[in-house]
């Protein structure tokens, strides 16, 4: 059953208010998907705090324009398109959506934006496959942390040296003695 005007309008209005606060919206196809699959990938996108919305490509359109965002054309993908909204950060929702697409046959990324600063950038397959392909915030935080820590364990185990140093010749002085 076709949507009436007013359900197009809200269903729009919809799509806005998760475009206004995404950081990243990832475009799938997901034909030929059964029912549980979609629960199963939902769950999964959820537990990240991503949001999964399967719409029509024209309403997808429709409220990135109303949106204002520069972007290719929606229709132009092949397939079914759902969204998935990632709010929390710009990776999470491309590395759930690429590890899905890795066990399901029936499921694609298709393209995708990531909003740098004020401005959105759209995404073709391969970037957002290398998108998805990115260390997760917690992997490079704790880089960054180890890159710090490994100077100063340096520098302990350079004085820690001396020491050890000092301790054998005293040793050596005991043995003699």
């Amino acid at each position: 059953m076709p949507k009436t005007r007013e359900q197009k309008k809200i269903a729009i209005k919809d799509l806005v208010d998760k475009i206004t606060r995404a950081k990243s919206i990832i475009f799938t196809s997901y034909a030929g998907l059964d029912v549980f699959g979609l629960e199963e990938l939902r769950g999964k996108f959820r537990e990240q705090g991503v949001e999964y919305k399967a719409s029509g490509k024209n309403l997808i359109n429709i409220a990135l324009d109303d949106a204002k965002i520069e972007h290719e054309d929606i229709t132009d993908l092949e397939g079914s398109i759902g969204a998935a909204f990632s709010t929390e950060d710009e990776v999470s929702a491309a590395k759930i959506a690429n590890d899905f697409a890795k066990t399901s046959k029936n499921f694609e990324m298709r393209a995708g934006l990531l909003k740098i600063g004020e401005d959105w950038k759209y995404l073709s397959q391969e970037e957002v496959l290398n998108l998805a392909n990115l260390p997760s915030r917690e992997e490079l935080l704790a880089k960054v942390v180890g890159s710090i820590k490994a100077p100063v364990n340096g520098f302990v185990n350079v004085l820690a040296g001396n020491l050890r140093g000092l301790v054998n010749v005293l040793n050596a002085i005991k043995d003699t003695k």
